[in-house]
């Protein structure tokens, strides 16, 4: 029930303007989302812990079915944050941190729509390391794991696609697309059915795997790759 007015008033008294604002715009957001909103990764693991873990594989996987998803069935807690994140508008870059969350709920323009479907469609993996180099403050670490992770995963989409173009017959490309999204539905599904009984040990060790781990093993991938071509597309 506090409004401005009442925030101006004893016991509170602030007097600041701006300040009033912040608290109201936290006020409306833990009255959207019903409960307190995390700050950062691990706040956000905590209050989502599935979800957390699914992001995780599956835009490694496939990142543009998975943003496709949060287009259909997550729009405004995870697309439009995501997008707002990814290409801001210039108008809003300046703005008071208190607006943010409020801003990030905005329909987006159309010039922001041009620049994320451009990404989207050739380079989805720089929209997460986008992401990722805004929360550079909050994890220093971590942000540059998720970076370098993903210049190694457009790195091994490139050799797959140049391997595609140049040893599979182009009539075999349905058939592939089909393959993959039919793999990653699948999983998805089994991700569902499973994840109330794996135990929460298995799953931080999961999450911790992909997070700090899988760009180890790219590494190693993306060598092979550049190395032996030749091998890897027999």
């Amino acid at each position: 029930m506090l409004g401005d007015e009442e925030l101006l008033k004893s016991p509170f008294s602030i007097e600041n303007q701006t300040h009033r604002r912040a608290v109201l715009a936290e006020l409306e957001r833990v009255k959207a989302l019903g409960v307190k909103p995390p700050q950062n990764l691990w706040e956000y693991k905590a209050a989502n812990a599935g979800k957390s873990l699914f992001l995780l594989y599956a835009l490694k996987r496939s990142p543009r079915l998975t943003i496709f998803y949060f287009y259909l069935f997550d729009y405004s807690e995870t697309f439009l944050p995501f997008l707002h994140t990814c290409c801001p508008a210039i108008s809003h870059i300046d703005n008071t941190v208190e607006s943010r969350f409020l801003y990030t709920q905005l329909e987006p323009s159309w010039q922001q729509w041009a620049e994320f479907l451009v990404k989207y469609f050739v380079l989805p993996y720089q929209l997460i390391a986008e992401f990722a180099w805004d929360w550079l403050a909050v994890h220093y670490w971590t942000s540059r794991f998720i970076i370098v992770n993903t210049m190694l995963l457009s790195v091994l989409e490139a050799c797959s696609l140049w391997r595609l173009w140049t040893t599979a017959p182009i009539r075999t490309l349905p058939q592939k697309m089909w393959n993959h999204l039919w793999k990653m539905l699948s999983q998805g599904f089994a991700f569902a059915l499973l994840w109330p009984f794996v135990p929460q040990f298995v799953c931080n060790c999961l999450f911790y795997w992909a997070l700090y781990f899988s760009p180890i093993i790219n590494i190693d991938l993306v060598v092979q790759q550049l190395m032996h071509p030749e091998t890897q597309a027999r």
